[in-house]
């Protein structure tokens, strides 16, 4: 069994996939690690060996993690865990599998066949508040109020115009996950709507989608950028394994 190879030595988890046998996918993990499956019941941990027992989180290592997880995910469903997770021993891993079987049977069965799709809308503007002051006429007035003219506005001004700014800001982003979802809710079987990242951000959802249901899902997003203006710009990427819709509280 290729686990018991070094049974011992600290074990990075990539993933939780389906499978009863124990798989060997090469040196394609961190630091070249060799990539391999310990399996208990009817689901498996994708892991590799490990001498430290933390792991940074540098481009490098989080550039592997993912690709280990691509690879995956053009074989087969697998229940992606986070960054860093590292078990003691094979035995610890075991453990896990066994503790979990009903749990991760339940959610491979959800996901079997689905993928993650992401789509990201930004402002694409020179200046956002000058943006909003030019489509918004109450953000105008109030801006030419506060600091307007010749008077110099006071701190609870500028506090006020922000605040302002900043209600319009989530307002106009709210409108625009909403008519986004609207086009592409035939299209996805779940969606999150993940916190936006940056100011300029308008749009960050997470789609499950069938996997032989992408070209659909791809024209769908096509037909929502045709609702907005030139102002906006349209990023979707994937397919990913389905890291926002799974439910894994993994106890080492």
């Amino acid at each position: 069994m290729v686990a018991e190879i070094s049974r011992k030595e600290g074990k990075y988890l990539y993933a939780i996939a389906p499978g009863d046998n124990d798989r060997n996918y090469g040196p394609v993990g961190i630091n070249g690690s060799g990539v391999y499956t310990i399996s208990d019941g009817q689901v498996a941990a994708v892991v590799s060996d490990i001498p430290n027992k933390n792991i940074r989180p540098e481009r490098r290592n989080l550039a592997a993690h993912h690709a280990v997880l691509k690879r995956l995910l053009d074989e087969t469903t697998v229940l992606p865990t986070s960054f860093g997770i590292i078990a003691a021993d094979a035995d610890s891993v075991l453990k896990i599998l066994s503790r979990n079987q009903k749990a991760f049977l339940k959610q491979l069965k959800r996901l079997a066949g689905k993928v993650e799709m992401g789509l990201r809308i930004t402002w694409d503007v020179p200046n956002i508040f000058e943006y909003f002051v030019l489509t918004h006429p109450h953000l105008r007035v109030a801006r030419d109020r506060f600091i307007g003219g010749s008077r110099e506005p006071t701190q609870e001004d500028k506090i006020e115009l922000g605040r302002m700014f900043e209600r319009i800001l989530n307002d106009d982003r709210e409108a625009s996950t909403d008519k986004v979802e609207k086009i592409l809710q035939t299209q996805f079987i779940e969606v999150k709507r993940n916190q936006t990242r940056t100011e300029r951000e308008v749009v960050n959802l997470a789609c499950l989608v069938d996997r032989g249901s992408l070209s659909q899902f791809e024209t769908a997003v096509l037909e929502a950028a045709k609702l907005f203006d030139n102002n906006f710009a349209f990023e979707y990427n994937g397919p990913w394994a389905p890291h926002n819709f799974v439910e894994m509280d993994i106890d080492i």
